[in-house]
């Protein structure tokens, strides 16, 4: 059995959610068996459609998941999703997510 960069990522992340196999395969549309495949074995080419809706539901980018040398952290990958996400807002909410982090700003002054 071969682990990956990918398989320990998805195992990691899924553990601090809680998630046990069954759930993330179902928030996925996926099998049991075809996160135990991504998080144990080396898939030859694992679904893009599956590995985007895995990083969806754990909370990054499908960047973070597959990039090997770790250049990415899951920081970043978090703020990554939570940018694109808020660059979909539309600007009344934009505005009010501004004056929630400028509120937090002055709590730190």
């Amino acid at each position: 059995m071969t682990k990956t960069a990918l398989g320990a990522k998805i195992r990691d992340l899924r553990d601090k959610k809680g998630y046990t196999l069954e759930k993330l395969a179902e928030l996925s549309d996926s099998s049991k068996s075809y996160i135990w495949e991504l998080e144990n074995k080396a898939p030859p080419r694992p679904s893009a459609e599956k590995l985007s809706k895995i990083a969806h539901h754990l909370g990054v980018t499908i960047e973070y998941l597959i990039d090997e040398e770790a250049s990415i952290t899951v920081e970043d990958a978090t703020d990554a999703k939570f940018y694109r996400k808020y660059q979909q807002m539309d600007d009344k909410t934009k505005a009010k997510i501004r004056s929630m982090v400028d509120l937090w700003d002055e709590d730190d002054d």
